[in-house]
């Protein structure tokens, strides 16, 4: 049993691998429709079990279309229905339960200990759908769209992101150790990663480049990412937090320091943080992003149920 939780701890083979198998399965699609089973169906008769205590899309989705192309099915749950969500329920009781009536569990959660609390009690392999530290499964399937368009790996690119701190570049900086590539961060002063995720890299013998100025960190880049700037549950002055970003939108002036060839990626949903010709432009690739993730989230399944070829 293998749990999918944070990049970091998931030995880089197994992120390759999971990628490669993402790429042969996305290509034996090209003739199928959405609800088209995949040959041999290699997860028939499994369910996943989804809980959201947080807005969700592409994530819910996703992995609805995941689980069912691979021959399986999905329930999806709200804590605030559940009497966990009432705290009528310990999560170990929860745990127990849900390891009884499914074969993987996928949380999108407000709370990493949460994450790491059903882990001690679950018999099943847990899934981190987006954690305020965390976001593995979009940075795993963004770098599968990277290596897609840009056709060589991303350990030879330049990859940019400009915006906020926040857990999906968490992830963006774990990936950068585990694939290697040269990562420019352009952020605040008071926006910079935090020390515990610098202490890491460090650890690991990397680097990360973080710039205070926009246009040095976009420079020479041959992707860039960026999120929303204001988060879903962001607690800190809105007004004053979207004044200090004004100079780090992402438009057309900025994007001109990058490589001609430069693509754009936006996790979604989108702010004032980009303009509306650079998300909508012919560099930007954020459709093809969001459709991607249904198929790395199938090999990340099956990678979690040790069934990944």
């Amino acid at each position: 049993m293998r749990h999918f939780i944070n990049l970091k701890d998931i030995a880089t083979k197994d992120l390759k691998k999971i990628i490669a198998d993402a790429k042969r399965r996305k290509n034996l699609r090209k003739k199928l429709s959405a609800l088209d089973i995949d040959k041999g169906a290699p997860l028939k008769g499994k369910i996943l079990i989804q809980m959201f205590e947080k807005a969700s899309s592409r994530t819910r989705i996703s992995f609805y279309l995941a689980i069912k192309q691979l021959g399986g099915g999905t329930l999806t749950l709200r804590s605030n229905e559940l009497h966990l969500g009432q705290g009528g329920e310990s999560i170990a009781d929860t745990a127990k339960v849900l390891s009884t009536y499914g074969d993987g569990f996928m949380l999108r959660t407000d709370s990493d200990k949460k994450i790491e609390d059903f882990k001690k009690f679950l018999s099943i392999p847990i899934i981190n759908g987006l954690s305020p530290s965390s976001h593995p499964t979009q940075i795993l399937s963004d770098i599968f769209t990277v290596e897609e368009i840009k056709k060589k790996p991303i350990s030879k690119l330049n990859i940019c992101w400009i915006g906020d701190s926040n857990n999906v570049l968490n992830s963006l900086i774990a990936a950068s150790v585990k694939f290697s590539f040269k990562l420019s961060i352009g952020c605040p002063k008071k926006f910079e990663p935090g020390q515990e995720v610098r202490n890491w890299v460090k650890k690991n013998k990397k680097k990360i480049y973080i710039y205070n100025d926009p246009k040095k960190a976009i420079k020479g880049a041959d992707v860039i990412f960026s999120d929303k700037v204001i988060s879903l549950n962001d607690k800190v002055n809105k007004k004053k937090k979207i004044k200090t970003f004004k100079s780090f939108r992402i438009d057309k002036k900025l994007t001109n320091l990058a490589n001609k060839n430069f693509i754009f990626l936006h996790c979604l949903p989108r702010g004032n943080e980009v303009s509306e010709d650079v998300f909508l432009g012919k560099h930007s690739h954020v459709w093809l992003q969001a459709m991607n993730r249904v198929h790395v989230q199938k090999s990340i399944l099956l990678y979690c149920f040790g069934k990944l070829r």
